[in-house]
Parts: structure tokens; sequence; C-alpha cells
């Protein structure tokens, strides 16, 4: 049998197979990485065509209804398909003997307004066609070269789906639930996505801006029982969430005590962004737009207040200095 003399150790060979295994090792994460990257491609990919299809399907169905919308119609008389919701009785609380009564002529309480030229609640044929598409919409935006429906239902359910009630990203224009058109609201709240494509409410924060303020303070919003202009007062960044230094409830706004209104009006002009710029009472109705902004719980504002009788876009009642 040959003898074979055996071979010398390998001083290197442990080190070798060190190197070997997490070169091996390395290539494994490298993969691993790659296939996760690729699957973060492909995802946001496939979230980018979803935005964009959802987003041209947003603007088709916006045109669609303006379309509808400025077609010349003729107003008829015709009873709503629903009654609106009946305004609730407010009762006046009871003072203390050592408060002062007001005075009889004068009520601590906003009184309910009928329609001006509308008290019997017809819907011109305008509406009538765009209800037929969409029985949410109460309403019209315009503003800029924003056209859009404006829907109501409940204050989730359009953050995530058009007017026609159909999945879409963008959501819709919608007015509170709680909003009440059986007489003229005195606060109409108005909410919208802040998109990054400009969509909804994504125009909302050139507002900020003295010039854009200026160029386009006139806000035109037509419910279903009348047509309304309005002129923008405040353009605010709040938060929602109470002990905030920008703190400010919204719905202050809402309350149909005069001194309360007057509070809540004052505290969002202090907030402003442009000061003193439009006379504005607490017994005027109020259109305000909300939108969300940078944190969760941040919100950008732009109210207006209707016009009054014999304002226009170029005489507007500025306040007392």
């Amino acid at each position: 049998m040959p003898y074979y003399p055996e071979r010398r150790p390998d001083p290197y060979a442990e080190e070798q197979k060190r190197i070997a295994e997490a070169a091996a090792q390395s290539k494994r994460r490298r993969l691993a990485l790659v296939a996760v990257f690729s699957l973060i491609i492909v995802y946001s990919l496939i979230r980018l065509i979803a935005y964009g299809v959802e987003y041209f399907s947003s603007r088709e169905t916006s045109q669609a209804l303006y379309e509808l919308y400025e077609e010349p119609t003729e107003v008829i008389a015709a009873v709503p398909t629903a009654a609106p919701t009946a305004v609730p009785v407010t009762e006046v609380p009871v003072q203390a003997m050592s408060t002062p009564e007001p005075e009889p002529t004068q009520s601590v309480y906003l009184p309910p307004v009928p329609y001006p030229d509308n008290p019997d609640w017809k819907i011109s044929e305008r509406f009538r066609k765009l209800k037929k598409k969409s029985s949410y919409i109460i309403g019209w935006l315009s503003m800029d070269a924003l056209e859009e429906a404006v829907v109501l239902k409940d204050n989730t359910f359009f953050l995530t789906h058009d007017v026609y009630g159909k999945k879409n990203a963008n959501g819709a224009i919608f007015a509170d639930s709680g909003l009440n058109l059986m007489t003229r609201p005195y606060t109409i709240f108005l909410f919208g996505h802040n998109m990054k494509s400009g969509n909804m409410f994504g125009r909302l924060k050139k507002y900020k801006e003295s010039a854009y303020y200026f160029k386009h303070r006139i806000i035109t919003f037509d419910s279903e029982y009348e047509d309304g202009q309005y002129a923008v007062f405040a353009v605010a960044d709040i938060n929602t969430e109470p002990g905030t230094p920008t703190y400010y409830n919204l719905w202050s706004l809402e309350s149909n005590r005069i001194d309360e209104r007057e509070e809540a009006l004052n505290k969002l002009l202090s907030r402003s962004v442009h000061a003193n710029m439009l006379d504005v009472q607490p017994d005027e109705q109020l259109l305000v737009l909300v939108t969300c902004d940078h944190k969760e719980t941040d919100r950008l504002v732009v109210a207006a207040r209707r016009l009054r009788d014999g304002e226009s876009e170029n005489h507007l009642t500025l306040p007392v200095r």
C-alpha cells in the first residue's frame, strides 16, 4: 500500500472558512435588502398609480357635476325629498336674582331666521338634478379654481369616499353632520382633505399669503335652499387639543348665545394671520372651512361671513380701528 505523507496543517484554513461564511452571510443580507427594497418600490408604484387613478377619478367626478351644475335651469316649486330636521328648542336658563335681566326688546339668543327668498324650502332644478346623481349633495362651493359639490352624512364617511359614496382617498368636501337646514344656519362648517395635489382643500393654505387672500377673499356657497356669497375675515392655524398654545374650540362658533358667539369670534380673530381685515358681528351667518395641517390635531381654518346688503368684493365693511 503506497504511503502518502501527512498534509501539513494550513494555519489560514479556519480564517478562510470564517471569511467565506461572512461573505456568504453578507450576500444573503444584501439579497434580503434588495428583495425588501424591491417590494417597497413595487408597493410604492402601486400606491402611486392608485393615487393617480383616484385623483383623476375625483377630478372627472367634480367636472361632470360642475357641468351639470352650470347648465341653464329654471327654478320650480318643489317640496324637498326629505324635510329638514326641526330646529331644537333651547331653553333660556333661569338667571340668578343678582343678575339684571335683559331689556324686553333685547334677546341674549339668536332668533331662527327663515330663508328670506325661500320660506317654503323650494329646491331649484339645478340642485334637483345634482341630487339625482347623489342624494348626499346639499350644496356647492366655489373658490379660486375650486368647484365642488358639498355633501352631508356624518363626519367620517367622506374622508375616504367621493360624493357618490365610492371609495376614494381624496374624499369629498362635506358639511358638519349637525348642520340644520330648516332655517338659515348661523354657522356652516365645511371639511375637506389638505391634498398635496391641491385637490379638495389643498389650496386653503394659500390664504395665509396676503396677495392670494385679497385676490380670492370672496367665496360662494350655495345650499339647496339659497345662494350665498361670503367674504373671508380670518385665516388661522389652531389646535383642537385643549391645553396647547394654539388651542381653539371650533364648536364655540355654533353657540346661539350672542355673547358667547362674540367671544368665540374675538378669539378666532386674535389668532388670524391677517388682522383687522373685515367687520364681523355675532348675528351674521358664517362659513367656516376646515382642513388638517401638520400634526393630527392641527387645523387650518378659513372663516368668512355672508356679504351684507349693498356690499361687494370692492366695497366691504372694514372694522372700526
